[in-house]
């Protein structure tokens, strides 16, 4: 009975928040909240008024530690600061307290799960040259994730990456370099585990 009562409060809370989100984006045309978008306790979000972050029908942002099976260390971060950076998220993709970071372009497909801590990011945020660090972004790569893709928990998916559709990341992977549709890959650096057979 208490439990029932916690799961409708946390229900009625998310609505609103979701309602309350949708609202502040609502005015900016760079920033496309589609039917069905969700979220479950407040995510971070920066978008630059140049850039751009489609969140199709259905995706779920889940920032809420409480309600999610793992251990999450922090709300989920949508971040496309820079002019021209482009965001795309399909539909029915699920991203629970994990960091996807454009400076050019990160494309995820429809259906994805993105588990807890995961970080998704299309530049080494810094050049490798001593000289130019401190004030550089370093050299973006466009991230390209196809449909229905997992990625496990902790796993980190680097610049220039594509992930072929209906493959699975292991948990605590990084991923810097493209892996192929419907294989597992898992380690660091990851390599292809095996063919998924249905």
């Amino acid at each position: 009975m208490v439990m029932n009562l916690i799961r409708f409060l946390n229900k009625i809370r998310n609505t609103i928040n979701t309602a309350v989100f949708r609202w502040t984006y609502a005015s900016r045309r760079n920033v496309k909240l589609q039917n069905g978008f969700r979220i479950n306790k407040w995510p971070l979000m920066r978008v630059h008024r140049n850039a751009s972050v489609v969140l199709s029908d259905n995706v779920l942002l889940n920032s809420s530690n409480h309600s999610y099976h793992i251990n999450m260390h922090s709300r989920v971060k949508i971040m496309c600061d820079v002019g021209g950076a482009e965001i795309y998220i399909g539909k029915n993709t699920r991203i629970h307290g994990s960091c996807i970071h454009a400076f050019k372009k990160i494309h995820i497909g429809n259906d994805c799960l993105i588990a807890a801590n995961c970080q998704i990011f299309d530049s080494n945020g810094h050049h490798s040259s001593p000289n130019e660090r401190r004030i550089s972004n370093g050299t973006a790569k466009e991230i390209t994730i196809g449909d229905n893709v997992w990625i496990g928990a902790n796993s980190i998916i680097l610049p220039g990456v594509s992930i072929g559709s209906n493959s699975i990341i292991a948990a605590g992977s990084v991923v810097n370099k493209s892996i192929p549709a419907e294989h597992i890959a898992g380690g660091n650096p990851a390599k292809s585990i095996k063919q998924i057979n249905e």
